[in-house]
Order: structure tokens, then sequence, then C-alpha cells
């Protein structure tokens, strides 16, 4: 038996506390920073969606135009998985902090230069496939940084309010998928079709490097993690010796991601696209969808704050819970074209099941490793859950027409995905010390 809370968690909280200042700056620094690549990463969606099939592919069909473009969206999730290993690496043999600049700079650089890409009227299908390439050095940048991010915070805070400061990081999500939307509605309602689509799509990437700018300031002014730099021994080969310590933690961590990647994909993307092919108004599902992720902004910090008191498993577990329960209901609004009813269930959906496992997944999933592999173990339970999770919204299109167009096979995809991992998080340890601390057998 290993005690949650080592020697090196006691000494870095309890003889050298970090500053409050110290902890906000840092916690706001994460926060930013991730908001900051999250943009840069929705930014990519929202302009696949909107003009890269005109712009880049205009020689094809608009559908296969389109399914290009999203391809180049999608070529950064493969990417994830491959920056959180190697990032994680890095986070565990060189620091947090060292790793967090590297991907800033990363993301922040490749989205400024599609903001400068040559289209294909320009320089044919090249456009397209350099856009390829920089979508994969930015999914890299995305998977390295969002484990480190979270442990900076997470091991600068005390243990009682770790999961509070960490849902702090979580915020970035849905803040950097409001922020594009906001910029993109702002300069299509404001410019005419022909300068939108000649130099007004360019705007949102070139943006990012303001955004970077201040992000790296405030990144550059802060700590590396007092846990880090108090271990006297480093992990060689911290992801091997994580994978071979903790296969049982890697594996339910990993389930238990699912239902959490699953939600938010679907419920801010997929219910939207099947909302539309039913005759609901776009604009009718993209303010609700904003409104759901802007109550989201409020409920994270306070899930991850009721997470400290209550624990991290009964949080995660009822957000599954209700995904299961309400999944059928929230088709039904859309099938039945409920359309007054469609805010509520979005709220449900993300606001309430996806925060309850989002807020307290940091450190949840911080708290099931050691400090000196933890930046390979979180990287590894999030990128590859994340990529998992995310094949619903690719095969939901495939789901609805086997269902002849009715959204129960759908459904009921989500239902057991969300049922296979409220089993995880119920297998899994409790991590939060709860006024006292935690054993796991290792």
């Amino acid at each position: 038996m290993i005690s949650l809370e080592g020697s090196a968690t006691h000494v870095a909280s309890d003889e050298a506390p970090v500053s409050l200042a110290m902890l906000r700056k840092v916690a706001l620094s994460s926060c930013i920073g991730s908001m900051v690549e999250w943009y840069d990463f929705f930014i990519y969606a929202t302009a696949s969606a909107l003009v890269f099939n005109k712009l880049f592919f205009p020689n094809v069909s608009p559908l296969v135009g389109s399914l290009l473009a999203l391809s180049t969206y999608a070529t950064g999730f493969l990417a994830r998985p491959v920056g959180g290993f190697v990032f994680g690496i890095i986070g565990d043999r060189q620091g947090r902090k060292a790793a967090l600049v590297t991907t800033l700079l990363m993301v922040g650089i490749a989205t400024v230069l599609v903001g400068l890409l040559p289209t294909y009227e320009t320089i044919g299908m090249a456009g397209g496939i350099v856009l390829v390439l920089i979508r994969l050095v930015h999914g890299f940048g995305i998977g390295g940084e969002q484990a480190n991010a979270i442990l900076i915070t997470f091991e600068h805070a005390p243990p009682e309010s770790r999961g509070f400061y960490s849902s702090l990081v979580q915020l970035g999500a849905p803040g950097g998928f409001v922020l594009p939307l906001a910029v993109f509605a702002a300069l299509q309602g404001t410019l005419s079709n022909e300068a939108f689509f000649s130099w007004g799509w360019r705007i949102p990437f070139l943006l990012s490097a303001l955004l970077v700018g201040i992000g790296m300031f405030i990144r550059l002014r802060i700590t590396e993690s007092p846990l880090f730099q108090r271990q006297h021994q480093r992990a060689r080969h911290p992801l091997r010796a994580m994978l071979q310590r903790y296969p049982r933690f890697v594996l339910l961590g990993i389930g238990a991601k699912l239902v959490e990647a699953t939600v938010f994909n679907t419920y801010a993307v997929v219910y939207t696209a099947y909302a539309v092919s039913h005759g609901i108004a776009r604009d009718v599902m993209t303010r609700a969808t904003l409104i759901a992720i802007v109550i989201e902004l409020i409920t994270l910090p306070i899930f991850g704050l009721l997470s400290d008191r209550f624990g991290r498993k009964p949080l995660y577990a009822l957000g599954a819970a209700i995904s299961i329960l309400a999944v059928f209901p929230s088709f039904y609004v859309i099938s039945g074209s409920y359309v007054n009813a469609i805010p509520a269930t979005l709220i449900v959906m993300l606001a309430i099941a996806h925060s309850l496992t989002y807020a307290p997944q940091a450190s949840f999933f911080s708290e099931l490793f050691p400090v000196q592999m933890r930046a390979s173990g979180l990287s590894f339970v999030v990128q590859i859950g994340s990529m998992i999770g995310s094949v619903g919204s690719l095969i939901a299109g495939w789901l609805l027409t086997l269902g002849d167009g009715g959204p129960w096979l759908l459904a009921g995809y989500i239902a057991f995905v969300s049922l296979i991992s409220l089993v995880c998080t119920l297998a899994l340890p409790e991590t939060a010390p709860l006024g006292r601390t935690r054993d796991i057998a290792r």
C-alpha cells in the first residue's frame, strides 16, 4: 500500500507552501494558455465548415470538398496522442513549464501560418497539403499541452483544494469553443461575403498571435511545479515505467474518460447537425449551445470545488449516470421538434453531465500516478480516451443512416459508452484526501 499523498506532496505543501499569489498566477496562466490553444483548435473546426472547402478544395464537388476540409480538422485528433506521449515524457524529465512553453509556441505559430497560407487560387493543391501538415503540428502541440497545463496547477495547489484549482484549467476547452464562434459570427455580420472569403477569414487565425503573446508573457513568469523540483530521482523512461506499474489505472482511466469526450463531441457538434437536418434553424441550435457552454464556464469550478469536499468519484459517476438517463430524452426533443426544450436539454448534457465529469477529471486522473511519471500517465489516459471517445462523432452519420434517420442507434451508442465509463469510474479508487490520507494499492 502506498499513500496517495506521498512525502513529496507533504513537503511541497507543508514545509514550503506556495504563495497564494503564485498559485493564482499559475492557475491563470494555465487557464489562459489552455483557452488560447483550444481557441486555435476550434478555429479549424469552424473554418473547415465555413471556408476551407471553397478556398483549398474548390475543384471537387461541394460534398467532397467539405469532407476534405473536415479531414484537415480530423488530422489534429490523430496527432494529439503522439504529442501527449512526447510531451508527457518531456514534462516528467525536464519539467511541466518547459513542456508548456514549447507547446504554446508550437500551436501559436501553426495557427498564424494558416492565416498567412496561400489558397488554391495561388498555389493549387499545395495549399491543402500544407494545411494538413500544419494541422498535424497543431494537434501535436495540443496533445502535449493538456496534461502539463493541468499538472503545473495541480502540483502548486494544496492537496485539499486541487480539485478546484485543476478545474480552472478545464475552462480552456469550453472557453476556446465559444471564442471562435463569436469571432466568426462578428466577421460574417460586418463583412460582405466577398470580403469574408477574400481576407476576413484570416483574421481569427492572425489574432492568435496576440493571444499567444499574452499567454507566453504570463507563462514565462510562473514557477516550475514544486513537486517536480523536489524529486530526488526521475524516471528515465517514464512512459514505459508508468505502463508497466499501473496498467489497471490506465485502462480504467481510459474507460472513464470515454463519456466526457463522447458527450462533448456529440452535443457541441453532432447534435446541432442532426437538429438542422430535421428542419430546426441553425441559429436556434447555435444560441442554445452557446448558452449551455457559457453556463458550463460557471459549473466547472463549482463542481471542482465540490470534488474536494465530496470526492472525485461521486461527481464523475453522477455525470456518467445523467448521461445515460438523459441521452434518449435529448434526442426525442429533436425528433419531436420540441424547440423550446432544446436549451434545457443542452444545459443538462453540457453544463451539468459533461461538467460533472470534466471538472474533477483533472485532479482525479492526476492523483492516480506518482509525480515522476504523472505527466506521462495523465497524457496517456486523456489522449487515448479522447481519441476513442471521438469515434462517436465520426460514426454518427453511419448510425443515423443505419437507423433510417432515427437517432436511437446513436443514442444507444452514447448510453453504452456512458455505462462503460460509469463502471470504470466505480472500479477506480477515490483519490481526493477528504480530510484524511487515502491509500491506494499500487
